[in-house]
């Protein structure tokens, strides 16, 4: 595998299971199961929503998409549920379901990148479908983060600076 495959590969896992999936995981560790499902308006999406959106996208994308396994999804489901989930339960099944991903990602090569897939209508490549998760989640983790300061007011110490002398 080229240098370039590689590192897209392990940087695509790293980012979900490493970057966004904690930064989540400490939102909704700040959060009540009333604030988990709060939308700020109707137009809008619930954490809850949003964690159930990110299975779907995941699953339907990396683990049927790419992985060509079976992988069921109701998308407009993700979007009218309202709180009937605890937000644990949430969280377990993204867990597994980037588990799966993680596993079908690793299983990939720099050739596999190129192979086209229907995905959702869209006809792309591997490498485009990894890039649309990775691009995707962090989005919704945006969202997820800013939903967890509107609800509390809280700075979530998601950063630590480094230490960096400037001259």
């Amino acid at each position: 595998m080229t240098d370039i495959a590689h590192t897209f590969l392990q940087e695509s896992a790293r980012l979900l299971r490493s970057e966004y999936l904690p930064k989540i995981e400490r939102c909704l560790d700040l959060l009540s199961e009333e604030d988990v499902w709060w939308r700020p308006n109707e137009a809008s999406n619930s954490i809850g929503n949003l964690l159930l959106h990110l299975r779907g996208n995941v699953g339907q994308w990396i683990i049927g998409g790419v992985g060509q396994r079976d992988f069921e999804r109701h998308r407009q489901r993700e979007f009218d549920e309202r709180a009937q989930l605890s937000w644990r339960d949430l969280l377990a099944n993204l867990k597994a379901t980037l588990a799966d991903a993680d596993e079908v990602i690793r299983s990939l090569n720099s050739e596999s990148l190129l192979t086209r897939r229907q995905i959702q209508d869209y006809d792309v490549t591997v490498l485009e479908a990894i890039y649309h998760v990775v691009e995707h989640f962090g989005m919704h983790t945006g969202q997820i983060i800013m939903l967890s300061k509107m609800r509390t007011d809280t700075d979530l110490k998601l950063w630590e600076p480094r230490n960096i002398t400037t001259a």
